[in-house]
């Protein structure tokens, strides 16, 4: 495999915004562990389903608005850019919450692509549209990501798949390619 673009997913990957899902799904009415975007998607009663995503945009705002960077993501970000990396970013989030948070933190990347852009991963087609975008095929990118979608959408696509696990590493690290705790385990393992 020889890597010529990351993907990354927003929250929980690059940056910490400290959303509480549970606390969300509470207050719009979801059950544990159900995924957010679906549980509304659900929601028969239009009045109940705006409300819903009233709740989802007050949470994500908050979030772009306090969102920081995790450990070495900047140094690494500049890294790879700096060794003519693509660089894009695939995320479940709302356009307005991820062009918040880049904003605020001055980042850049060549495509980012949000719920709005693409169906919501597991789904790979937010994946493959920035390979295609790229003229790359999926076999030469990697798709870096914290949870469960993200490698199911990077295997889908045909991506690699690298799980960020930065505490301890859950039951899913089965299905990624590469398990890193920090960014700079990212630099490492393109290096081999």
């Amino acid at each position: 495999m020889t890597v010529r673009g990351l993907i990354f997913d927003m929250d929980g990957t690059l940056v910490d915004s400290a959303l509480d899902f549970a606390a969300i799904r509470r207050e719009i009415g979801l059950s544990d562990r159900q995924p957010i975007l679906e549980g509304i998607e659900q929601i028969a009663d239009t009045d109940q389903q705006k409300r819903a995503l009233e709740i989802l945009h007050r949470h994500e705002r908050l979030g772009a608005e306090q969102a920081t960077p995790f450990p070495d993501v900047e140094p690494v970000l500049t890294k790879l850019r700096d060794q003519d990396y693509l660089l894009g970013v695939l995320t479940r989030n709302s356009r307005f919450a991820t062009d918040l948070t880049f904003q605020r933190l001055d980042w850049d990347f060549s495509i980012v692509l949000t719920r709005e852009d693409a169906p919501a991963k597991p789904d790979p087609t937010g994946l493959q549209m920035i390979c295609k975008a790229w003229e790359l095929s999926p076999g030469d990118v990697l798709f870096v990501g914290d949870y469960l979608f993200d490698l199911q959408a990077g295997r889908a696509a045909g991506t690699g798949t690298v799980l960020f696990a930065p505490e301890e590493v859950p039951e899913y690290a089965s299905h990624a390619d590469w398990v890193i705790q920090n960014f700079t385990e990212l630099l490492q393992a393109l290096d081999r």
